[in-house]
């Protein structure tokens, strides 16, 4: 019984310590220093006079983000304007993803033209601080690097022109007016991180 008790106990402080570890709505999200495609490292300091960041943890392979991979740079065109850039970062780790290298990061950066950063998470120690499970899963921060809203790009991954609901769009739409997000929250749809099982 008492071991019941003591187990129950210690899956409890795992779940709340996995919990503290991601940032809700309203933390501040410590700045990153990952290598872009570009060759050269990048950090949201890096970025001078913007309002907040569209932070989109997605990859190479991943069927979800292949479909939002046109969504996202007219994304990026429509609020960088608004001085919120895109910062796209591959959280997958290659050894378990092989398609999802930075060498095939960069190939497929020079064929889409990406028009936004697309940064490696080397060593897979940035997706876990923000809390992001699938690809892709966007966060968007504000001037001051405060997660204002968390979760998916819109409210249909599979049909693009079925869209009602365009959250990130909306979301950086309500914070340029001074006002917050709603929702704050949605469920993000797509695959699950890759990483070595140890």
């Amino acid at each position: 019984m008492k071991k019941n008790l003591l187990f129950t106990f210690l899956l409890s402080c795992m779940s709340f310590i996995t919990f503290a570890q991601s940032y809700q709505i309203g933390d501040v999200a410590e700045d990153f220093n990952l290598p872009n495609v570009s060759g050269h490292m990048l950090s949201m300091d890096d970025y001078k006079g913007v309002n907040g960041y569209i932070i989109v943890f997605t990859c190479n392979h991943c069927p979800y983000s292949i479909m939002y991979e046109n969504r996202l740079i007219e994304l990026h065109h429509m609020t960088s304007e608004m001085g919120y850039p895109v910062i796209a970062i591959n959280p997958n780790d290659p050894a378990a993803s092989p398609a999802d290298s930075f060498e095939k990061m960069q190939e497929r950066h020079k064929e889409r033209q990406f028009p936004f950063a697309y940064l490696f998470d080397e060593g897979q120690k940035v997706y876990p601080k923000f809390g992001a499970t699938k690809t892709p899963h966007v966060f968007v921060l504000d001037q001051d690097k405060k997660v204002r809203y968390i979760g998916a790009v819109d409210d249909n991954a599979r049909d693009e022109l079925a869209v009602s609901e365009r959250y990130v769009l909306n979301a950086v739409m309500a914070l340029s007016k001074g006002k917050n997000p709603s929702p704050e929250t949605t469920k993000a749809i797509g695959c699950s991180i890759k990483k070595v099982k140890k």
